[in-house]
């Protein structure tokens, strides 16, 4: 544990740990708006010592009073690829290849899925007949999570051209994976992005697929929980 000081830019965080003494950990950029980050509050940190790192400590989460939500932007991505090749996600259960950044066009989506692996060496993404997209939540506010934290010019690209494939024949997908317990439902942060939430609901009518899950997180880590609806 450790008491948050202040952050000079958005991937470095200065702390106090419970012996006083002040350290600086990384943490993958949570956004610009992101208001958790205030003096004397309480994080989680991880103690990670490496070569060739600038910091010896990276920030995991933050404490919203007994709510720990996680500031780990890479988090929910490594827990989708686990539950995928888990077939433990049921609307994809079907699809036993998984494919990480999968690349089309200009973009790069996080993962494409197939029902068989590939016959060949390697399957290119253009092969893979399903394109999921993961999207990291963090906000909430009386069980409503809430997305983005910032403006996103590049998630709305992105949920464009997943519109794009789906009328091109191939299943495309959103899921938000919401880093913290006290979720009950998800919707567009209108304020912040009123284009996100209008393109969500537009690629929503043409047939991509949206999804959420509740991940709660604990000091022993985060889990994967029930589906929460998505209000377009």
């Amino acid at each position: 544990m450790a008491s948050f000081l202040e952050r000079p830019n958005q991937f470095l965080v200065v702390a106090a740990l419970a012996d006083g003494s002040i350290v600086q950990a990384h943490m993958a950029d949570r956004g610009r708006l992101l208001t958790k980050l205030v003096p004397g509050a309480q994080l989680v940190l991880g103690h990670k010592p490496a070569e060739g790192r600038k910091t010896a400590y990276q920030v995991a989460g933050v404490y919203e009073g007994n709510e720990l939500v996680s500031l780990d932007t890479g988090l929910p991505n490594r827990l989708v690829e686990a539950a995928l090749r888990a077939r433990a996600l049921a609307p994809f259960a079907a699809y036993s290849h998984v494919e990480r950044e999968v690349k089309h066009g200009a973009s790069r989506f996080d993962f494409g899925l197939a029902p068989a692996p590939p016959t060949h060496a390697k399957r290119h993404g253009g092969d893979c007949p399903w394109l999921v997209e993961v999207k990291s939540v963090g906000d909430a506010a009386g069980g409503l999570a809430l997305f983005p934290d910032a403006p996103t010019v590049r998630g709305r690209r992105h949920l464009l051209e997943l519109a794009e494939l789906h009328e091109q024949g191939r299943r495309t997908a959103v899921v938000f994976i919401v880093q913290r317990g006290d979720a009950q439902r998800v919707a567009v942060n209108r304020q912040i992005d009123p284009a996100f939430a209008e393109t969500l609901a537009l690629v929503a009518s043409r047939g991509v697929e949206i999804y959420a899950y509740r991940c709660p997180l604990s000091l022993a880590g985060i889990q994967l929980a029930e589906q929460l609806p998505v209000e377009i």
